[in-house]
């Protein structure tokens, strides 16, 4: 214990803090001193009105990735609690995306009261707690980057509650998909940790394929970012941009109802007056997974698909998609019946760094068919950098250093890259001026393009 002067010892306050009995004497949070007792924390979690929760250690190597974040944040962290709140299934099913967005936002509110309980509770107790929040406020300046200061799904994973189907949602053992995650981090260890649980409760029906208006769920695998980011967050994040230049660029008020129907603007609108609304979640919607759910599904699957699948399949309604996106192709083969809008994700990367993270995340299978490419990046400038991509049947990897020999070579001053991907600078100037070099076919500059548009 530090001690200060005789002076500020003498004081009320502190002296009135000196008297008091360590935090774990016969605390019954306490397994030990210094140590919570892992029975006695899940019990003022569950009543707290968390539905279910697990504890991850702080050094888990799954969370590697995480820590700098969360210690930026909450420094000396030690663990991490996880918890879930339920959501109602048959909002969440509702082709009304009204009252689908209702549901969520009453469960996520659910979830952030929550996890401020978990955190007053602890304090009580004299542990260090953080409740960064569920969703939405984020770290919005850090956009198009990480925006959350704690990545929700990996602890739910590690913390033994769910694991992720191929929609990329976790789903509970018992409450399926039809959850909402939440995160404590605190600054003292538990006796016992939890761990993922040992199977999958995804049951790969392909259900979320099928009703992915975009295509973004691939039943091999593959997730496209893009597609999802674009359609279902229409009305926030880059969306939200997107919409405002469309604003700008309107010469008039005729000549912006032109470009976009009044529906949308009162959709921006309802977004901005009672919070984001997310066009579709039907990943979420037909997931039959999770013992509580999963009974009709088994009992009749024709049912389901008639009942909760088919009714969003067969819904009107406009989908948003990038130019000559694999979305795009998706929408007018798949569902014709829904008219499809081309626009802006507004993902525009803010450095090299935001560039060559979003390669494999924009990166669209259709429009490589047939590229067989090695492009060799080096970045000057403020950004050093070199980077090899390789687009090759149908896939993309992306790797530091250059490797192989390249099919075209792209040297370019990092700043001048980015303004040219933001639409800031033309490439002809960019070459004229050297900023931008290219060694091989401008061809393959295209065909790149196409292969990551925005």
């Amino acid at each position: 214990m530090t001690r200060l002067n005789p002076r500020l010892e003498a004081h009320p306050s502190v002296r009135a803090v000196r008297a008091r009995p360590t935090a774990e004497d016969g605390d019954p949070l306490f397994a030990t001193p210094g140590v919570l007792d892992h029975a006695a924390l899940r019990d003022l979690c569950l009543r707290s009105g968390a539905d279910d929760v697990g504890f991850v250690d702080i050094e888990r190597p799954a969370l590697a990735e995480q820590l700098a974040d969360i210690t930026a944040a909450f420094p000396r962290p030690h663990a991490l609690v996880a918890f879930v709140k339920r959501t109602a299934v048959e909002a969440i099913r509702s082709p009304a995306r009204s009252v689908g967005n209702r549901e969520f936002h009453r469960a996520d509110d659910a979830v952030t009261d929550v996890g401020d309980r978990i955190a007053t509770a602890l304090r009580d107790h004299g542990v260090r707690a953080l409740h960064p929040g569920a969703g939405f406020p984020m770290e919005i300046g850090a956009w198009p980057g990480k925006t959350w200061v704690v990545a929700h799904k990996p602890v739910a994973v590690e913390a033994g509650l769910g694991q992720m189907g191929i929609h990329r949602n976790v789903i509970h053992p018992r409450f399926g998909n039809f959850i909402l995650l939440g995160p404590v981090v605190i600054d003292v260890p538990i006796d016992r940790y939890d761990r993922p649980v040992s199977f999958n409760p995804c049951l790969e029906c392909e259900l979320c394929v099928a009703a992915c208006p975009t295509g973004a769920i691939s039943a091999s695998g593959e997730f496209d970012f893009g597609a999802c980011i674009t359609h279902n967050y229409r009305d926030f994040l880059g969306g939200f941009g997107d919409w405002v230049e469309s604003v700008v660029d309107a010469r008039d008020a005729a000549g912006y109802r032109t470009a976009v129907p009044d529906t949308e603007t009162v959709s921006v609108w309802q977004s901005l007056a009672f919070g984001p609304q997310y066009k579709a979640a039907y990943c979420v919607s037909v997931c039959p997974a999770g013992e509580d759910v999963l009974g009709p599904w088994l009992d009749d699957r024709r049912e389901h698909l008639h009942t909760v699948v088919k009714p969003l399949q067969d819904k009107v309604e406009p989908v948003y998609v990038v130019a000559g996106s694999d979305a795009e192709a998706h929408v007018r083969r798949r569902f014709p019946h829904k008219p499809v809008r081309q626009v802006g994700n507004g993902i525009r990367p803010a450095s090299i760094d935001g560039f060559v993270l979003g390669l494999p995340l924009l990166f669209q299978r259709g429009a490589a068919d047939g590229l067989d490419a090695t492009f060799h990046f080096r970045f000057t400038g403020d950004e050093r950098r070199a980077v090899t991509v390789v687009v090759r049947d149908g896939g993309c990897t992306v790797t530091e250093g250059h490797h192989g020999d390249a099919d075209l070579r792209v040297t370019a001053d990092a700043a001048t890259w980015l303004a040219f991907l933001g639409g800031r600078a033309g490439l002809v100037g960019a070459l004229l001026r050297r900023r931008i070099r290219l060694r091989g076919s401008p061809r393959l500059l295209l065909a790149f393009g196409r292969c990551f548009p925005t």
